[in-house]
């Protein structure tokens, strides 16, 4: 596994924002951690919000929102992943 690897939730030639494989496996899973909380956080304020579902813009960006930040959780849970593997491996 590379020791830098780009997230997957933006299409660009040039990576900019990257997941350091060879961080400890705790920070690599409180990281991803924090965003899927972080998702849970603004989908539970939303269902407390009326008339949501009346403007689409809303909708889009809250979508938006929260795809970026699961994307980024799942990239930091399959690197927590397969170190762990590495680690059973060895």
């Amino acid at each position: 596994m590379n020791r830098y690897i780009p997230i997957t939730g933006h299409d660009c030639n040039i990576p900019y924002l990257l997941i350091d494989t060879q961080a400890p496996i705790d920070v690599l899973h409180d990281a991803a951690a924090y965003r899927i909380r972080a998702v849970t956080q603004l989908l539970e304020n939303f269902v407390e919000l009326e008339n949501i579902g009346s403007n689409p813009v809303v909708l889009q960006e809250l979508a938006l929102a929260c795809t970026i930040l699961l994307r980024d959780g799942c990239d930091l849970l399959d690197v927590t992943g397969r170190r762990l593997q590495e680690q059973i491996s060895a």
